[in-house]
């Protein structure tokens, strides 16, 4: 009798997040089916509290690191996966909990926990990649459960994810959007924002809120000018970059995601 061939090991870990980005795995429904019967999901909290150990070949990874804890966890993690890609602004920017890094912990614990001895967290909130090697960043807040599953497909097959690296502003003329900023004066950070969303917000007149990160082409500097001259402030400009991507922005320099 042939013994039966090798599953791939799928592990989904968490760390500080909303569970939005592993709820859009399940969220893929018939493609999930697919998936599962091509892979053994060994560890996925969200969806079986049936957990193997590992060692996994591929490892999705949600939430960025705010203790001291997730800090030793996520090294864990990295050495029980043989390739590890991250899913969501939480994970490859820090999510909106990295506006943290722009203000007093230490004051905020005291504010709002009685007994904020017993708080046991870092100053910062920071993507998985400031501690282990990532060998993909998926991005999105939440993620697109598509590219998801080309991420999922291309890692199982060993070849590159083809996760397009253009701005929102693309998606919108693809889909035949009037440019809000050019025909409204609408601040929009789509031409700065990594596609993935289908240009959902502009689509229905609202400006792009940058909730998928800065894109590979991003030059940001020279975008300045056209947020202020849509009458914003600095603080205001300040406020709409850092949301849902706040330390994807502490450095002027975009990092490029690599498989």
């Amino acid at each position: 009798m042939t013994a039966p061939a090798h599953r791939p090991r799928l592990g989904v870990f968490k760390f500080a997040s909303c569970d939005g980005c592993q709820l859009t795995l399940l969220d893929c429904e018939d493609e999930l089916l697919a998936i599962a019967g091509e892979v053994d999901i060994a560890h996925f909290l969200e969806g079986s509290s049936a957990v193997a150990p590992g060692p996994y070949d591929l490892s999705l990874v949600e939430g960025s690191i705010t203790t001291p804890d997730d800090a030793e966890r996520i090294r864990r993690v990295r050495a029980e996966s043989r390739r590890l890609v991250t899913i969501g602004a939480c994970a490859t920017a820090g999510g909106i909990q990295a506006l943290r890094n722009f203000a007093d912990v230490e004051e905020f614990t005291r504010t709002v926990y009685a007994t904020p001895r017993y708080i046991d967290a870092l100053a910062t909130s920071t993507p998985v990649s400031a501690h282990v090697t990532v060998d993909f960043e998926l991005r999105g807040c939440p993620i697109d459960r598509g590219q998801l599953v080309e991420v999922i497909t291309a890692f199982l097959h060993g070849r590159r994810p083809d996760v397009p690296g253009h701005s929102v502003c693309f998606a919108c003329k693809r889909r035949g959007t009037v440019c809000v900023t050019v025909a409204h004066g609408t601040p929009c950070l789509g031409p700065v924002t990594h596609a993935g969303c289908g240009a959902l917000c502009p689509a229905y007149g609202r400006g792009c809120y940058g909730c998928f990160g800065p894109s590979r082409s991003t030059n940001l500097p020279a975008y300045i000018p056209v947020l202020r001259r849509d009458d914003m402030d600095d603080r205001d400009i300040e406020r709409v970059l850092r949301t849902y991507n706040a330390a994807a922005f502490e450095d002027p320099s975009v990092r490029e995601t690599r498989p």
